[in-house]
Order: structure tokens, then sequence, then C-alpha cells
């Protein structure tokens, strides 16, 4: 903890006006892209890419900026980019290239299979020029190699052994172990870097400085988590919410991947699964004593070390019921790349497609789910920034629970969640509201018009089955774009109201929760570095 101190201090000197503060990034929504994976230069063979294969398919930073109308229009304010830092160049290994940009040789130069200095900036440019922000992913804690050996140090950004720590296995569980040893295996060695040594930090400091003031950049996410006077987002792998809780603040990161909602999100509605909605009530009981700020966590369902949700869970409703929560609760928003096509990859490397084969299908129920949700949230915000009812920064509660589902409320957004997937049933969920009687409100999700009952209740009904609502009064709806024509009424009515039977609420499983570190204290003092 002193070293982390120390560090954190001298970081804190560096802070200049360059990028965005936590606070502007707290109302953005982020598409997060492998860059190999998303699009290909024109002329290129659209069928050459099998994830298996572990190697480049031809993405590059160039046909990102091409094609950021299919990102921009389903809403999106920012995307994040897969590391741009030069790679591991050398004979494939037994897990292939280095396509994903995450084996790290010298961090300082670009990685020329994605493009030129000026290919990032143009990239840049767009991004500004749409009011959007671009995050990269950065590795700051380990290089890659293909021996424990450390003698040859010539390509790598560090180049004494004294800047590495000596080999040794991680011991997952024992913290030194997994600060200090090597990540990967004898075939593929991460060689850890020994963020203690002086000469580290201070090579650490500039080149993040630099790449953040050169590429105009607004964020970082830190891959296994770091600083840089820029807002950054680290990774704390594992559903122990007292451990990734501990990885946000002021002398720490701004936010971390929300793993533990990640893990109730998934207990809740993945089918076959628990189906246990209890997981998250208790999970955001929690959290309002955990976390410095839920409101700064990173969202998600998916990512480039999980299996997709579709390859997990056999219904689609439970993805959209999950992914309803994920915008309409505390926390930024967090979609990976093919979410939004109901890609089905299984973990890595499957679950790292081409985007391009969906042919950037934008009329999927997910895509335009995600539009709906996004515009809503953006509407939200810019519409109540300056009131009494501040959407963004209002803390999302629980209305109502029960043993299919479950109901939240952020601000003046109700959303009404389930578990019981795409077959109607004769099923209905109680929603206990602080409206009046006779409110009208409107689901956005359908624009199907509710009106509050007695007691300021709302029931919904699941005879279409179990799709998820977010419920808006009517009225707050104006200047929205959203629903401006409602073509059903629901009238409610106490004889309708379902069961409010709660679940015993439960604890995620700490025994069950691995956290991956990688230099966890190293990497949140980088953030404090470049200024914001």
């Amino acid at each position: 903890m002193y070293i982390f101190l120390k560090i954190f201090f001298s970081f804190s000197l560096l802070r200049t006006a360059l990028a965005a503060t936590a606070e502007e990034w707290r109302g953005r929504s982020i598409y997060q892209i492998i860059t190999d994976r998303f699009a290909l230069p024109e002329g290129a063979d659209p069928t050459q890419c099998n994830p298996g294969d572990q190697t480049f398919c031809g993405g590059t930073w160039n046909t990102i900026r091409e094609n950021l109308d299919y990102v921009q229009n389903a809403g999106f304010t920012a995307i994040w980019i897969s590391p741009v830092s030069q790679n591991y160049e050398g004979p494939r290994t037994p897990y292939g290239d280095p396509y994903h940009g995450y084996w790290i040789s010298d961090a300082t130069k670009l990685n020329s299979r994605f493009g030129t200095a000026d290919d990032l900036k143009a990239l840049s440019t767009e991004l500004h020029k749409r009011g959007m922000f671009l995050m990269v992913d950065v590795v700051v804690n380990n290089v890659m190699g293909l021996t424990t050996d450390l003698n040859d140090l010539s390509s790598y950004m560090f180049k004494q052994k004294s800047q590495y720590h000596p080999y040794c296995p991680i011991q997952w569980g024992n913290r030194t172990s997994e600060q200090d040893c090597w990540l990967g295996d004898l075939k593929v060695p991460l060689l850890d870097v020994n963020t203690e040594d002086p000469t580290v930090v201070s090579a650490y400091q500039d080149w993040i400085k630099n790449l953040v003031s050169e590429y105009n950049i607004d964020g970082l996410r830190i891959d296994a988590a770091n600083a840089a006077g820029v807002f950054c987002i680290g990774e704390v792998f594992g559903d122990n919410i007292d451990e990734v809780a501990s990885f946000q603040g002021p002398d720490a990161l701004d936010s971390t991947l929300n793993y533990p909602m990640y893990s109730a999100l998934t207990e809740a509605f993945a089918i076959p699964g628990q189906l246990n909605t209890s997981a998250i009530t208790d999970t955001m009981e929690i959290y309002k004593t955990k976390f410095k700020d839920p409101g700064l966590l990173g969202n998600f369902l998916e990512n480039q070390d999980l299996p997709r949700w579709a390859n997990m869970s056999s219904d689609p409703q439970s993805m959209y019921n999950a992914m309803v929560f994920n915008f309409m609760s505390d926390g930024i928003p967090i979609v990976y790349y093919g979410q939004e096509q109901g890609f089905n990859g299984s973990a890595d490397p499957w679950n790292r497609e081409p985007l391009w084969t969906s042919g950037y299908n934008n009329d999927t129920t997910a895509y335009k789910m995600i539009a709906t949700l996004n515009k809503l949230r953006n509407f939200m915000i810019n519409s109540t920034t300056d009131t009494d009812t501040d959407w963004l920064h209002s803390r999302a509660e629980v209305l109502t629970t029960s043993a299919h589902g479950l109901a939240i409320m952020k601000g003046d957004v109700i959303s009404v969640l389930t578990n019981i997937g795409s077959p109607p049933q004769n099923l209905s969920t109680a929603v206990y509201t602080p409206y009046p009687n006779s409110l009208r409100m409107t689901d956005v999700l359908s624009c199907t018009q509710f009106v509050v009952g007695s007691n300021g209740t709302l029931s919904v009904g699941y005879s279409k089955g179990g799709q998820a609502k977010v419920i808006v009064p009517s009225d707050l709806l104006d200047n929205s774009d959203l629903c401006g024509h409602v073509d059903e009424v629901e009238q409610q009515s106490q004889g309708q109201l379902a069961s409010t039977a709660f679940f015993e609420l439960r604890r995620p499983s700490a025994t069950a929760s691995y956290v991956f570190l990688f230099g966890i204290t190293f990497l949140g003092l980088l953030c404090t570095a470049v200024g914001v």
C-alpha cells in the first residue's frame, strides 16, 4: 500500500486538461470493438476469417472510422478499441497470432497491423466531430514472450532484467503471487513488469501522457486494471464485491468493469439457469455501502474473455431483459461488438467473430432495442441535467421482486424485467410505484400505454411472452422522438395484480469468486497521471 500511495501522489502532480473527466463519462454508452474483427478494407475477402484460426483478419483503425455510422446510429456515444501498442512480431505461437492486440512488446510504439499514427488520429478526430469519445485498451503490467529467459530483452520497452519480476506461476488466491508472478504459461509466458521499479513508473508515466495527448484519447480501459489523468476503467475479474469495490476511489480507479453484477444477471436471467432474481436485488443493496460511485461502473453482458450471452442462454428474451437492466440502472452501459447481432461464440477465440458476416444488419431485435434504450437514456440525461429530477445521478431502487421478475426505478423510468423467457405465460408482475392513480405511462420498447391503478399500482402481464418493459410517464416523453403514436392501451385494475411473494435474497458466493489483479495496484495509479 505504501508503494501504491507513493506512485499515486507522484502521478497526481501531472494532471492536465487533456481528457474527459469521470463525470463526462458517466453519461456515455460504450461500444466495445476488437479492431481486427470490426470491418474490412474495401476489396478484402469477407469469407476468410475463422475465429478458430486465431490469426489476423484485416480490420484497421481506418475501417472503424469508415463504419462509425453503424455505431452512432445505435445511439452509442463512445467506442472502446483494443490495444494500439506494438505486439509480438515473430513465428506463430501455439495460441495463434496477436490479432487481439494484448501481447505487447513495446507499448511506446503503435501496432502497424492496424494502421499508422495518422490513421489513429483520423479515427479520434472523426469521433470527436460526431460528439463521441474514444477509449483505448492499454496493457501495462506484462509483455509477451516465448520463454521465461530474460537474457534477450532488446525488442521490449523495458530492456533490463531488474524491470521484471523473476518467473513464477501464479497461485490464485495469494495476493502477492497474483501481483508479482507471470500470466500465461510456459508456451506463451507473459513477463510480469516490476511496477515497483522507479524507472518503470517513470517510463509508463511518459508513455501514457504522450499517448493521451498525441491521439486525443478520452479514456483508458486497463486490461487487468492502472493511470493517466484520464478516465480509467479497470478490470477486476470475479464476483467478490469487496475485492472489486476496493479498487474504486480517489486513491485508485475511477471505475471497474461490473463483474459482480454480471454474475448476478446471469444467475437471474440465463436460461437454463438458477433464475434467481434476488441475486440482482441483493447485489444492488450491497453496492449502496461498498462502492464509492456505482454510477461509474461499466455494465456489460459480454466481452472478449467471456462466452457470448447467446452461447450460455438459449432464450433471446433473457438477453433483452438483462440488457435493459444494464442501460436503465446505475452505471455506464457497454456493449461488446456482435451482441447486437446475436453472436453466440463460446470462450476465446470463438467469441471474437468477424462482424462483417452480419452485413451490419440494423434491423435485428437487439440492435433496435439498443438504439431505443440509448435514445431514451440520452434523452433522460439531457432533459433532466439541470432539474431536481436529475436522472443520471439518481440511484436505481428496487420496486418489486418476485419469483419470475423484478422492477427497478431510476429517476422517472421504471424497468420491469422477467426471466420467464419467450413463451407466453399467464403471469403478471405487480409494480408499486410512487405515481398517482390514472397517470398515463408509456412503455418505450413497445409503445404500449399503461394507466396507473389504485395505490400507484401497475400490472405487467406476460400473455405475449417475457418481454421487458421500460415505462415512463407519457408527458415526460415530449420531444424525445420516442413512441410518437401509441397503438394500444392496457388499463390496469387491482384485480389484475399478481402475487408479490418475495424470494429469499441471496448474496453472490464469495467462495466462487476469483480475481485477476494483474498488478492492479500500480495500474490504479496511472489513471491519475495524465490529467483531467
